[in-house]
């Protein structure tokens, strides 16, 4: 690749803190970010999860620290940041990656469902980024949010109506706060990826229902979380300098699929 091309890409001197990357995507883009010169600050509540990451990290020539964070809780969040400027200094990208799934039929929601789902996929958002830009611009530092969104966030999908709709309310305030931020140097995006092989869903998509599902979309296959590396990149560095309040999916061509 063209060296200037890839000069764009290095995040050197960059502090990125990555929610929920104790698995995932989320411990996938922190790896990333690190190999990228990135000091990574993996945050989730599972700790020890966190350490192993940590570990590989560092094993591998990079640096990153771990902190405990859970998103929905702001005292938590708070501290976590503390921890961080103290140990590494001011975070400059955020990627907004934890988040939960709870597949119902619209009909069979509660209220519990609801506050679940919401509160975590899309008020913790609103926290985490609000608690970041705050203090990059009291620090004076020029930064990039990334929020973790959903194709589900663009279109909606059966037996998905709270995910979807707390994933759509990501996507409008990426929007919104990037139509604030940018005068501060702070750009925001939202990545909305379609469906990945994790942890959580390989043995669904490994049965026949899973296969059967697979074969009618697009792509009929699952992307590879490298198929996440490059779109990453270029939101968190200076190759994506002029882009903000976009909404980019990633999906082999999912939401393509005719009525």
């Amino acid at each position: 690749m063209n060296k200037s091309v890839l000069n764009t890409l290095d995040l050197s001197g960059q502090i990125a803190l990555v929610t929920g990357a104790s698995s995932g995507l989320g411990a996938h883009f922190a790896t990333v970010l690190a190999q990228f010169g990135a000091t990574v600050v993996a945050a989730a509540r599972r700790t020890e999860r966190l350490e192993a990451l940590v570990n590989n990290i560092t094993q591998a020539g990079g640096k990153a620290i771990a902190v405990a964070m859970d998103v929905n809780d702001s005292e938590s969040v708070k501290a976590a940041f503390n921890t961080a400027q103290a140990q590494v200094g001011s975070v400059s990208i955020l990627i907004n990656n934890a988040g939960v799934a709870e597949p119902s039929r619209f009909v069979d929601s509660t209220e519990d469902n609801w506050d679940f789902t919401v509160d975590t996929n899309l008020k913790a958002v609103w926290r985490v980024s609000r608690e970041a830009s705050e203090r990059m611009i009291r620090s004076q530092v020029a930064g990039s949010i990334i929020n973790i969104a959903s194709i589900l966030g663009l279109q909606p999908s059966a037996n998905n109506a709270l995910y979807a709709t707390a994933k759509a309310g990501v996507v409008q305030l990426t929007k919104n706060s990037a139509q604030e931020l940018w005068r501060h140097n702070i750009r925001v995006n939202a990545l909305c990826p379609g469906y990945f092989e994790t942890e959580i869903n390989a043995d669904f998509f490994k049965s026949d229902k899973g296969a059967q599902y697979l074969n009618k979309i697009p792509p009929r296959r699952l992307g590879q979380m490298d198929e996440l590396t490059m779109p990453l990149l270029m939101l968190a560095s200076s190759a994506g300098s002029f882009v903000t309040g976009v909404a980019l999916p990633v999906d082999g061509g999912h939401l393509l699929q005719s009525l």
